[in-house]
């Protein structure tokens, strides 16, 4: 396969949380426009693309979304698809295009996700979506499972927490501060809400234990959100169509992708094999050590996840994640920024278009474009972790 760079030509976003009465098509034309519009281009420059979401067949009623890109004014007749991995489905869409790119399919590609989980009055279905959520684990793991994710990710934290001494406010702490974050991205969901570790520790109406005999409360999980992503990618030459220059892009240096058993059973979620590989396939291919890294994107579906990926991330020894965020390293002014948009505990979780907008909020940060108050010092290098049925990550240089 062909070892040509691919760049980070553009990178859009809906705030995300609520998209009202926008249906399906609305959703996916936005994506694909707004998207193409920030790189002052037409749909029609675009040689490949590829759409992920999760729920839209279950929740929306709407499966063949690849014919909803080719909708678009531009669009139509072009090699375009449809992925789906869980929580990595943003980051499958991205290497889909990757690969079309390096394939020879074109100059420039287009990589959109998103989700639409609550109806147009911005209201939500808890149990439906529960349901339609724990479709994406082995069957043999739902039973006696009301919310089966959370069930799951509550047995995770409680090992970590025994397993490495690890006291339930240290993981609290990583909510705490993703919160703070999102306080100044305009694009989160949780913008207004601010906690203390003290509410963030305190059991009440607002934040409840989860499942019966386990540690994970309301605060230490991700946002049911509505909301989509756009990335424009582009070879050397896609930048010459595009009229960008290339000091105005991040180059998307290295990515990896590995698949662990679906069954909790069978591997070791505290040290996921699929997703150490993944990483290291992506500094491999970037030439980046872990070291040199100073922006970072996790998938922090709940906290003890964020934890766990600082640790996948090489920045933390195994058992030590927590502690580095407690220590402060994690901060946009520490020693490498965190999920300084706030993460999917505070800035949310669309999920089709997570993938995608940690990616882009990592070329963000490279290129200096986020909010003072997040924006890391000296940025060198960045590395996003998604997991989902597939663990994967994706690494950026300016």
């Amino acid at each position: 396969m062909n070892n040509k760079p691919i760049y980070i030509a553009a990178y859009h976003q809906s705030k995300f949380g609520k998209l009202g009465a926008l249906t399906i098509p609305e959703v996916v034309h936005a994506a694909v426009t707004e998207t193409c519009a920030v790189a002052k281009a037409d749909p029609a420059v675009v040689d490949v693309a590829s759409i992920g979401a999760i729920c839209a067949t279950a929740l929306n009623e709407q499966g063949l979304l690849a014919g909803l890109v080719a909708q678009v004014p531009g669009m139509e007749a072009k090699p375009i698809e449809a992925v789906e991995n869980a929580c990595a489905t943003g980051g499958q869409a991205i290497i889909s295009v990757i690969h079309k790119l390096l394939l020879g399919y074109g100059d420039i590609g287009l990589a959109v996700g998103f989700e639409k989980m609550r109806d147009a009055d911005g209201k939500m279905d808890g149990k439906l979506i529960g349901k339609v959520l724990g479709f994406f684990s082995h069957p043999d793991e739902r039973v006696g499972k009301t919310y089966v994710f959370p069930h799951l990710f509550a047995e995770v934290m409680a090992d970590y927490m025994r397993l490495h001494g690890v006291p339930e406010e240290h993981l609290a702490q990583i909510a705490v501060n993703e919160y703070a974050n999102a306080k100044h991205n305009p694009f989160a969901q949780m913008q207004k809400v601010q906690i203390t570790l003290q509410q963030a520790m305190t059991v009440d109406d607002r934040n409840r234990y989860l499942v019966e005999g386990l540690p994970m409360k309301t605060y230490d999980c991700s946002q049911i959100s509505d909301g989509y992503a756009g990335l424009l990618l582009a070879t050397e030459e896609g930048l010459r169509k595009l009229g960008i220059p290339k000091h105005e892009t991040v180059e998307l240096a290295g990515w990896g992708q590995a698949t662990d058993p679906l069954t909790k059973g069978n591997r070791d979620p505290l040290r996921p094999a699929g997703a150490y590989r993944a990483m290291r396939e992506a500094y491999q291919r970037a030439g980046v050590r872990p070291a040199e890294v100073n922006v970072a994107e996790v998938h922090d579906c709940f906290t003890v996840m964020a934890a766990i990926a600082t640790e996948v991330l090489g920045k933390a020894e195994v058992g030590q994640g927590a502690r580095y965020w407690v220590d402060g390293r994690a901060d946009a002014k520490g020693e490498c920024g965190i999920n300084t948009s706030g993460g999917l505990v505070a800035k949310g979780h669309p999920i089709g278009a997570t993938g995608v907008a940690m990616v882009g909020w990592a070329a963000w940060q490279l290129l200096g474009k986020v909010p003072a108050e997040l924006q890391v010092p000296s940025p060198r290098a960045a590395a996003t972790f998604n997991i989902g049925g597939r663990g994967r990550g994706l690494g950026g240089r300016a």
